[in-house]
């Protein structure tokens, strides 16, 4: 850890934020001098800071410790890029379209590995009407079932989150040229194209 770093990156995301050093002391229940001390590199906010810091400098604790941000490229909303994430904990479902540091039930989520379709993984589309209705031919018992199943296009995606001892089927809107995803809690995420 950098001090330095970290304090010049404390006093930007503060005053992005348009607080006063004060302001921040006050919603961390510290001295305004030990936030102008942090910010002049003269020292580091205690552990127990670092939760509260995050949340009213909106930035992760690990940026703030190692004084960087790492920002992205600009991708231009553009879907082809997308990332699915699932915490193995609780069942969080997370998409981002870029790189992303994200984390559920205090561990940081590695996006889930793509494979092709296989067997028991392959969807099943059918259009009916205006819609697709899908279906997997998929165990749904509590350890092993479909947690998810989404469509995407360039511009979207359509997400539908799968229960145990419930079918593995589900409606979605008629969405052409799309890419199909579904996630097995034991097996990884599997997608297709549908035309």
């Amino acid at each position: 850890m950098n001090n330095e770093k970290t304090g010049i990156l404390i006093r930007r995301l503060r005053r992005e934020r348009n607080m006063t050093q004060k302001q921040v002391a006050d919603a961390l229940h510290v001295s305004d001098r030990a936030v102008s001390k942090w910010e002049r590199g003269c020292g580091l906010p205690d552990v127990s800071l670092l939760r509260g810091l995050s949340a009213v400098l909106g930035a992760d604790m690990q940026s703030i410790l190692s004084g960087d941000l790492n920002q992205n490229d600009t991708d231009g909303g553009n879907m082809k890029r997308i990332k699915l994430y699932r915490c193995a904990s609780c069942g969080n479902i997370l998409t981002s379209t870029s790189d992303a540091e994200l984390s559920c039930c205090g561990r940081l989520l590695e996006s889930l590995e793509v494979q092709s379709a296989a067997g028991e993984h392959v969807l099943s589309v059918e259009e009916i009407e205006d819609e697709y209705y899908v279906q997997l031919d998929h165990p749904m018992e509590k350890g092993h079932h479909i947690a998810f199943v989404a469509c995407a296009t360039d511009e979207r995606i359509v997400l539908v989150r799968m229960y145990p001892e419930q079918g593995a089927q589900a409606r979605f809107p008629r969405m052409p040229r799309s890419t199909w995803y579904a996630c097995c809690t034991e097996h990884g995420l599997f997608s297709f194209q549908h035309i």
